[in-house]
């Protein structure tokens, strides 16, 4: 793979050897964030688990506490007194008879679905739509609830989902560069104690195998985890 002179640049920065303690981490990721935009901080997580048996499996979500810096768009489908409820906690979208077949024809102008149970007939005809995009509502995400007014709530506040991918690693943003180190670490710090709760019993051996993080067009910078104790 070819880089860019700004990558290569930065790359000299950073010890590609070295587990950097989460502050460090961060402050050089944030250091090395060079593009004109706002670069997303990502965080890559490396689970000694086998994504391929169901009671190893990794999954849940958590409330950042200083947000992803993304303006979150939220569609919820619900009916009845709920709507209003929804509607009243800012939700972008509130689904209608119509919404179904709008998705199915395409419109993709959403970034989190929510749910409440009753309607999970309905969102079911969807699957292979939001599915593929990891926008199927959840329960274990949070996003089939009854309270919905309070998973939009969340889902603006920066409420973020993770669940390892099929090599079990799990990826997530974190926030903005433009955040600084300290509310990256303490986003970071709130994911990874997520994950830590999340660890399944059948998980044998070592729970975090590595961590890295980056921003969008920046290097990796590989992150000492034994503070986070698995």
């Amino acid at each position: 793979m070819k880089h860019g002179k700004k990558y290569i640049e930065s790359a000299k920065l950073i010890d590609s050897t070295k587990y950097y303690d989460a502050a460090e981490a961060l402050g050089l990721v944030c250091q090395t964030a060079k593009a004109k935009f706002d670069e997303t901080v990502e965080i890559h997580i490396k689970l000694g688990v086998d994504s391929r048996h169901a009671d190893q499996q990794v999954r849940g979500a958590v409330v950042l506490p200083n947000g992803t810096g993304k303006t979150v768009r939220t569609l919820v489908f619900a009916k009845g007194d709920k709507i209003k409820e929804a509607e009243e906690a800012g939700a972008d979208y509130v689904s209608d008879d119509d919404t179904v077949k709008k998705i199915q024809d395409g419109w993709m102008d959403f970034d989190v679905v929510i749910a409440t149970p009753d309607m999970m007939g309905i969102v079911g005809r969807l699957g292979k739509v939001l599915g593929p995009r990891g926008l199927m509502p959840n329960p274990k995400a949070g996003t089939v609830t009854p309270e919905v007014g309070k998973a939009v709530q969340e889902a603006k506040a920066g409420k973020i989902e993770y669940r390892l991918d099929k090599t079990n690693i799990i990826h997530c943003p974190i926030g903005k560069a433009s955040f600084g180190s300290e509310k990256l670490e303490e986003n970071l710090d709130a994911l990874m104690s997520a994950v830590v709760k999340a660890k399944p019993a059948a998980a044998k051996g070592t729970y975090i195998k590595s961590c890295t993080v980056s921003s969008t067009m920046g290097p990796g910078v590989k992150v000492n985890t034994i503070k986070y104790g698995a």
